[in-house]
């Protein structure tokens, strides 16, 4: 998987690599998944949620250049397995999910394998974890139509967001970078992933 489909494609950060090929893809899986844990594509992980394609996975660690003194908060942890790589090149990785029963088999998932930098935790990402800030790096694992500034508030002077952003299929990869005078955007490269879900506001 390593060699084909993340070095052969581009990705070269070697902590990244060796974040790759350390984490096991399949044990953030059910057994009826593994025979497509490794497989250069998504993974359905039930109520219509996906573990990203490992190149996607890769590409996106790269892009948060981590040295391995950050905290990151990721958004919609999925099965955990992102968290997980996340965990092996960030000092401490807190992840939300908005689905009760997919929060619980990744933070299981996680303690099997003993990421104890990792925390997850139920709820809506998009309102972020205000008692964990500040964020050094923000990462979103599914498309925002825009990023709300209650989110990039916990952000750290010189932090960034990471993130799909923009309508239905017009997605950019963005970074939004924390600066004194506000936040930069760069934009990275067309992509496509399924969008954030929010909580109705009645049961925020």
């Amino acid at each position: 998987m390593v060699a084909e489909q993340l070095e052969g494609r581009g990705i070269r950060d070697p902590r990244v690599l060796d974040a790759m090929r350390s984490v096991p893809r399949h044990a953030f899986l059910p057994a009826d998944s593994w025979p497509d844990a490794y497989e250069d594509r998504p993974v359905p992980i039930g109520l219509g949620a996906t573990m990203s394609q490992p190149y996607m996975v890769a590409y996106m660690a790269e892009l948060l250049e981590l040295a391995g003194s950050e905290r990151v908060l990721e958004l919609g942890a999925g099965s955990g397995y992102a968290a997980a790589v996340l965990g092996r090149l960030a000092a401490e990785v807190y992840a939300i999910e908005l689905e009760p029963s997919l929060a619980a088999r990744a933070a299981d998932a996680l303690g099997r394998l003993g990421f104890s930098n990792v925390r997850v935790r139920e709820g809506d990402g998009l309102a972020g974890w205000p008692e964990k800030t500040p964020f050094d790096r923000i990462v979103a694992s599914a498309s925002l139509e825009g990023v709300p500034g209650e989110l990039l508030e916990q952000l750290a002077p010189g932090g960034f967001f990471l993130g799909p952003v923009g309508p239905g299929p017009r997605q950019v990869m963005t970074r939004l970078r924390r600066a004194a005078d506000g936040f930069a955007a760069e934009p990275l490269s067309p992509v496509l992933f399924v969008p954030a879900r929010r909580r109705p506001k009645e049961a925020r």
